[in-house]
C-alpha cells in the first residue's frame, strides 16, 4: 500500500521512492548486489549520497562507507571500490588503473640489454672470461707470455746479482755490476713494451670480435675470430700509433723543458717545483685523451671503420660522459694492477727466495726466468681480457646511451631467441649503418 508520499511496500520508511536525486530510487549504490529485487538500486546507475537530512537513517542493506569502516570488521566484497579511494585497511593507495611494473631487461648473454651501470661492466668483463675461456685465456696466454718472457728474463738477472752480493757480503759489486747493466735492468722492459704494442694491440681486437658476440649469448672459436679481425689488424696499429703519437710528442717536449732548466744552472728547489707541475699537466692531458679516444678501438673492429673515422667516432661517443668513463676507467685500472700483483706476488717471492739463497749459475737464472715468467704470464692472462672487455662493454653502453642501440639489441636478440640460435649475421649489427634513418646515426637519443 502507498503511504500518500510515493512509498511502497518494498521501501524502508523515510525512503521516497518519488524523490529527486540522491534520495529517489533513480539511482542505485555500488554497494548493492546485482539482482538484490526490483525495487533496489541497479548497478549500473551512480550511487547515491546517503545524507543525514532530517535524522534519516541509511538503509539497513547498504553497508557504511569505506571512510567509516569499524575496526575489525571485514571489507565488503560486493563491487570493486571506487577508482582513486584507499581500500579499507591499506596505509596507501593501489597502483593507478593500468599500471604494471616494467618486465626485466632482456639478458641473452653476458650483460643485459640496457644502459649499463658500473657494476653490469665489470660483471659483463668477468662473464666474458667465463663464457668463452677456451678463446679468451688461451689468446690471452699467449699475449701475456710474449710480453712477460723478456722482463722475466731482466729481473732474473737482477735477482742472481743481489743474491751474490748477499751472499759476498759485498754491497760495492752491487753497485758497480748495477751501474754497467743497463741493458739488464730495463732491456727486458723495454723489448716487453714493444712486444705488448704488437701482442695486445691484436688481443684487443680479437677479444672485441668475441665480445660483439657473447654480448648475445653466441660462443665464437679462436680461428673465426681471427680470420674476422685480421682485415681490422692495419685499422687497429694505425690507432695504437697515432694514440702513441699524441701522447709521446708532448713527453719529448716536458722532457726537453726539463733537461733545459737544469742545465741552465736553476736553483734546485724551483727545477723540482716545475718538474711536479709540468708532470702533473702532462698527466691531466695524458688522462684526458685516453679517456675520448679509449672507444676508437672497438668501433674500429665492430663499425669496421678507418683509423680517423674511429677516432672521431670515440670523440663524439664520450661526448659528456667523461667523468663516468675515467672513473670507470680508473677502477678498472686498479683492479686490474690488485688482481696482477696478488698473482705475481708469490712467484716473485719465490723467485727472490730462490735467488739469494742459492749459489747462481745458469741453472739458476734459468729457473728464475721461468719463475717469474709464470707469475706474469698468469696475472696478465687474466687482466689483460678483463681490461679489454671493460673497454667493449663501455662502447656498447654509450651507443645505447646516446643512440638508443639497446632496442637494435634487443630486436636482434628476440629474433634469435626465436630460432632457437645466435647466427653469425649478429656481427653485423654492430655496424652503424645498420639500421638506416634510426638513431644509430649519430643523434642522441633523449632520457637516456
Amino acid at each position: 500500500m502507498s503511504d500518500g508520499h510515493g512509498s511502497t511496500p518494498d521501501t524502508p520508511p523515510g525512503w521516497a521512492s518519488n524523490q529527486p536525486p540522491p534520495y529517489g530510487d533513480a539511482q542505485g549504490t555500488p554497494w548493492a548486489a546485482p539482482g538484490s529485487g526490483p525495487g533496489g538500486p541497479s548497478p549500473s546507475q551512480p550511487p547515491p549520497q546517503y545524507g543525514q537530512q532530517h535524522g534519516q537513517q541509511q538503509p539497513p542493506s547498504s553497508p557504511p562507507p569505506p571512510y567509516q569502516q569499524h575496526p575489525g570488521q571485514q571489507p565488503y566484497q560486493g563491487q570493486p571500490y571506487p577508482p582513486g579511494q584507499p581500500h579499507p585497511g591499506q596505509g596507501y593507495p593501489p597502483p593507478p588503473y593500468g599500471y604494471q611494473q616494467p618486465p626485466p631487461a632482456l639478458r641473452p648473454g653476458i650483460i643485459p640489454l640496457r644502459p649499463l651501470g658500473v657494476g653490469d661492466v665489470i660483471d659483463g668483463a668477468i662473464k666474458l672470461i667465463r663464457s668463452n675461456p677456451k678463446a679468451v685465456l688461451g689468446l690471452s696466454a699467449i699475449a701475456a707470455a710474449l710480453g712477460a718472457i723478456p722482463v722475466a728474463i731482466g729481473q732474473a738477472l737482477t735477482f742472481g746479482r743481489i743474491g751474490d752480493a748477499f751472499r759476498n757480503n759485498d754491497p760495492t759489486a752491487l753497485q758497480a755490476t748495477g751501474q754497467t747493466d743497463f741493458l739488464a735492468d730495463y732491456g727486458g722492459s723495454l723489448i716487453s713494451y714493444a712486444v705488448q704494442f704488437v701482442a695486445v694491440t691484436l688481443l684487443s681486437g680479437v677479444l672485441t670480435r668475441i665480445l660483439g658476440r657473447a654480448v648475445f649469448g653466441g660462443k665464437i672459436t679462436t680461428g673465426e675470430a681471427w680470420r674476422l679481425t685480421r682485415g681490422r689488424v692495419p685499422t687497429l696499429f694505425g690507432l695504437v700509433a697515432i694514440e702513441a703519437g699524441i701522447l709521446l710528442l708532448p713527453l719529448a717536449a716536458v722532457v726537453g723543458l726539463l733537461y733545459a732548466a737544469a742545465v741552465s744552472g736553476i736553483d734546485l728547489g724551483m727545477f723540482v717545483l716545475v718538474m711536479v707541475l709540468v708532470m702533473i699537466l702532462y698527466m691531466v692531458y695524458a688522462a684526458f685523451i685516453t679517456t675520448r679516444l679509449v672507444l676508437a678501438a672497438p668501433a674500429a673492429v665492430l663499425e669496421k671503420t678507418g683509423v680517423m673515422a674511429s677516432l672521431s667516432r670515440s670523440w663524439r661517443l664520450t661526448q659528456g660522459s667523461f667523468w663516468r668513463l675515467f672513473g670507470i676507467l680508473l677502477l678498472t685500472s686498479i683492479l686490474a694492477g690488485l688482481v696482477g700483483l696478488v698473482i705475481s706476488v708469490p712467484f716473485s717471492f719465490a723467485a727472490a727466495f730462490v735467488g739469494i739463497l742459492v749459489s747462481g749459475g745458469t741453472g739458476v737464472q734459468i729457473l728464475l726466468a721461468i719463475l717469474l715468467a709464470i707469475g706474469g704470464t698468469v696475472g696478465a692472462m687474466i687482466t689483460y681480457p678483463f681490461q679489454a672487455g671493460v673497454y667493449g662493454l663501455l662502447y656498447a653502453d654509450r651507443r645505447m646511451r646516446a643512440e638508443a642501440f639497446d632496442l637494435v639489441l634487443q630486436t636482434a636478440a628476440i629474433e634469435q631467441q626465436r630460432q632457437g640460435w645466435v647466427h653469425a649475421s649478429a656481427d653485423d649489427l654492430w655496424s652503424s649503418s645498420a639500421t638506416p634513418g634510426q638513431p644509430g646515426q649519430g643523434a642522441p637519443w633523449p632520457g637516456r
